[in-house]
């Protein structure tokens, strides 16, 4: 159950395609995540220095932010795979005092929609958050935890979802 406070903001939230005067606030969490020690190591962080040219330069690629009262409280971007078929779920993050409060979930909710728009297969994640709360997540849209696999001594989680299957159930 939702409280008050959550349901609140989720009123007031807005899951919006990325814009260029964004770019301090994604860069703000892209370098919280970092000094969480939510970024593999070797993470240089290109696409969020050049979003335009690694989200926007073909269709089926997209980044959104997350919009609180106007302020940039999460994001998320989705990767075209160069197979056709599997999309990528890259960046995902919420600022820490706003975890726990569904904005994570409406930003995947975008980013799914997206892939089934473009006609996406398979979507594939991974993360080194091994929180209860973001496994869930991902568990509550149907994703898998394919593998787990240490890079530099830190635990990466791998997970896809099958939008095949969803496609054929529905």
């Amino acid at each position: 159950m939702q409280s008050m406070q959550d349901q609140t903001i989720l009123e007031n939230l807005t899951v919006r395609t990325y814009h260029t005067n964004d770019q301090p606030a994604v860069a703000r969490l892209y370098t919280d995540g970092l000094l969480a020690g939510q970024i593999a190591a070797n993470d240089t962080g290109a696409d969020i220095d050049n979003i335009h040219e690694a989200y926007f330069s073909e269709d089926a690629n997209h980044f959104w932010v997350a919009e609180v009262d106007g302020q940039v409280r999460g994001m998320i971007g989705c990767f075209h795979e160069q197979d056709g078929h599997m999309g990528e779920i890259r960046r995902l993050r919420v600022e820490k005092d706003w975890q726990n409060t569904n904005i994570g979930a409406r930003l995947l909710e975008h980013a799914l929609e997206h892939c089934k728009v473009h006609k996406f297969l398979k979507v594939v994640l991974d993360t080194q958050f091994n929180a209860e709360s973001v496994v869930g997540l991902f568990d509550r849209f149907g994703f898998q935890h394919t593998r787990s696999k240490s890079i530099h001594g830190k635990e990466l989680l791998e997970f896809y979802l099958d939008l095949y299957r969803q496609m054929k159930d529905e």
